[in-house]
C-alpha cells in the first residue's frame, strides 16, 4: 500500500512546504508547538485509510460545506491522505457498483477502516422512511459500523437529530450517538458544520490514531471548547450595552451587538466566529444575521430564532404549531422586540442612549 510520504513526493510537496502544514494543522487544533512535528512523523509513515461516508436524513448541506474547506481542501484530502471509497455525491459508481466498493473497502481495512455519517437515522415503522440499495439506514449503518475504528458524526442531524428529529419528529429520528455504543463516536454538529472542523478532525485521526479531546457532548473541544460569543467581533458592543434594533438598521451595520434580535452566540459552542467559512472570509454574524444555535442540541426545538435570550421564554415555543409558524412568528417578536427594547436588555446593563439611536439607528 502506498504510504503519505510518497503520495507527497507525487504532488511535488517539498519538506519545508510540509512541515508549515502541519505546524498550521497543530496551531489550528489548539495544539503545542511539538504537535507540528508528531503530525508530521505520523504522516508521513502513514497508510492511507478507507473512509466510508454515509448519507441518511441529510439535505447535503454537509457535503456541500466539505467540498469547500481550504486547508485542507477536499481534493487533497482525498488524493493524498485518504481513500475515500464510498460517498454518495462524489463517487463515480452507482447502483451495485457502489455498494461492492463498500463491501471492498470493509474487508480491505477491517477493523481501521473510518466511518463519516452525515443525517439522522429514522426507527419508526421498520427505518422504512429512508433506505440505500433497498437497505434501511439503521441496518446500513449497523452494518457498516461493526468492523469499523471509529465514527465520525458530522452536522447537528447525525449528532443530535437535528430537524428530522424535531418535534413531532414523524419518522422517529435519532442520533448516531444513540445507536452505536461500542465504537469511537466523534460530533461535528453545526447545520453545517465548519469545513476546516470536518477536515482537521480527520487529519487529526489520520495522524494520531485516536480523536481530538472531546467534551461532555463528545465534540473536539479544539472547535467546540468555547461560545461564539467569546471570540465575537461585535462582543465589545454587547459589554457597552450597545445592541442593533431591527436587522440592517444603522447600528446593525456599524457593528452593534445583535443579542437583542435573537442571537444564540451566548449559549452557542462552535468556532465560527474565528474559524469562519469560505477561506476564512465571513460567518453569519459577519453577514448581519444572529446566531441561531446550530451546533447545539435540539436547536430547532428551541425555537425563538429571533426572540433575545432575557426575554420570557414563549410557551407555544415547542408545539408543532411553533415549528409550522416559527418564522412568522419570529419575524412578529422582532417587531415587539422594538417596543419593549427596554426589557430586552439584561438587568446588569445600562440602558445607553446614543447619538446613534437618536437619529433613528
Amino acid at each position: 500500500m502506498i504510504n503519505l510520504a510518497e503520495r507527497f513526493l507525487d504532488a511535488g510537496i517539498s519538506r519545508r512546504a510540509f512541515l508549515q502544514y502541519c505546524a498550521q494543522l497543530a496551531a489550528l487544533m489548539a495544539l503545542p508547538p511539538s504537535a507540528g512535528r508528531a503530525f508530521a512523523e505520523a504522516l508521513i509513515t502513514a497508510p492511507r485509510p478507507s473512509v466510508i461516508w454515509l448519507s441518511f436524513q441529510e439535505c447535503t448541506g454537509c457535503t456541500e460545506a466539505i467540498t469547500r474547506s481550504h486547508s485542507p481542501t477536499i481534493e487533497n484530502l482525498i488524493f493524498s491522505h485518504i481513500s475515500l471509497d464510498y460517498h454518495h455525491t462524489l463517487q463515480a459508481a452507482a447502483g451495485d457498483s457502489a455498494e461492492i466498493a463498500r463491501s471492498e473497502a470493509m474487508q480491505r481495512q477491517r477493523g481501521k477502516y473510518l466511518i463519516v455519517v452525515d443525517g439522522a437515522v429514522p426507527l419508526k415503522d421498520g427505518g422504512i422512511y429512508s433506505t440505500i440499495a433497498g437497505v434501511s439506514n439503521y441496518d446500513l449503518l449497523r452494518e457498516t459500523a461493526k468492523d469499523a475504528a471509529a465514527i465520525i458524526a458530522v452536522g447537528s442531524c447525525a449528532a443530535f437529530g437535528g430537524l428530522p428529529k424535531a418535534n413531532p419528529n414523524p419518522t422517529g429520528a435519532v442520533a448516531i450517538s444513540d445507536l452505536i455504543q461500542d465504537k469511537p463516536v466523534i460530533n461535528l454538529p453545526g447545520c453545517p458544520p465548519i469545513p476546516v472542523v470536518m477536515t482537521g478532525v480527520l487529519a487529526h485521526y489520520l495522524a494520531f490514531g485516536t480523536s481530538p479531546a472531546l467534551d461532555r457532548l463528545s465534540r473536539p473541544k479544539a472547535f467546540y471548547g468555547e461560545t461564539l460569543h467569546d471570540r465575537c467581533y461585535r462582543r465589545p458592543f454587547y459589554d457597552q450595552g450597545k445592541f442593533a434594533k431591527s436587522f440592517d438598521d444603522l447600528a446593525a451595520r456599524q457593528g452593534w451587538c445583535l443579542f437583542e434580535l435573537g442571537c444564540k452566540g451566548p449559549v452557542t459552542s462552535n468556532s465560527c466566529a474565528t474559524i469562519k467559512w469560505n477561506d476564512s472570509t465571513s460567518f453569519p454574524i459577519s453577514s448581519g444575521h444572529g446566531c441561531l444555535g446550530c451546533s447545539e442540541p435540539n436547536f430547532w426545538d428551541a425555537g425563538g430564532f429571533y426572540r433575545a435570550l432575557s426575554l420570557p421564554a414563549d410557551p407555544l415555543e415547542n408545539t408543532t404549531a411553533s415549528a409550522i409558524t416559527g418564522t412568522i412568528a419570529g419575524i412578529s417578536v422582532a417587531v415587539a422586540n422594538r417596543l419593549v427594547q427596554n426589557t430586552a436588555i439584561l438587568e446588569h446593563q445600562p440602558v445607553i442612549v446614543t447619538d446613534l439611536e437618536k437619529s433613528g439607528g
